[in-house]
């Protein structure tokens, strides 16, 4: 099976690398798939768990909080602020930031930062339900 070199950046370093089969992104245009081969891309992220499928058939799974996503000559980059693999990430702290985050963006004159954290924090949960196998709706 073809592969495809994945990086994933924060800006304190890299969080991971090496050779996946595929990559599931979210775009701010919508989720994004890319394989071996992939054609030169240049997009913007939105908070979102990265999966990258690697070469053995195993998951990882990366939160970052936006930042973009680069594809050229067979390598992928997701480059973000923040970025941590979904393995990394304390769960029950992460369920607490979530309940704080929605509670503010629900209360009266919350504005679009508080929207905006709440997507944050959505997306880390996802990330680590996804790394964990855990269902929950969205």
């Amino acid at each position: 099976m073809a592969s495809i070199r994945v990086e994933v950046v924060a800006a304190t370093g890299v969080v991971w690398e090496g050779d996946a089969a595929s990559i599931i992104a979210r775009t701010t245009e919508g989720d994004i798939g890319i394989l071996a081969g992939h054609e030169p891309l240049l997009g913007a992220l939105a908070p979102c768990a990265v999966e990258i499928e690697t070469q053995d058939g195993k998951k990882q799974v990366a939160f970052v909080d936006g930042g973009y996503v680069s594809v050229a000559d067979n390598r992928v980059s997701v480059l973000s602020q923040y970025a941590r693999m979904a393995a990394d990430i304390d769960a029950a702290a992460a369920q607490k930031e979530l309940d704080a985050a929605q509670k503010a963006a629900d209360a009266d004159g919350a504005d679009e930062d508080a929207a905006h954290q709440y997507r944050v924090a959505q997306a880390q949960m996802r990330a680590v339900d996804l790394s964990s196998g855990t269902v929950r709706g969205e």
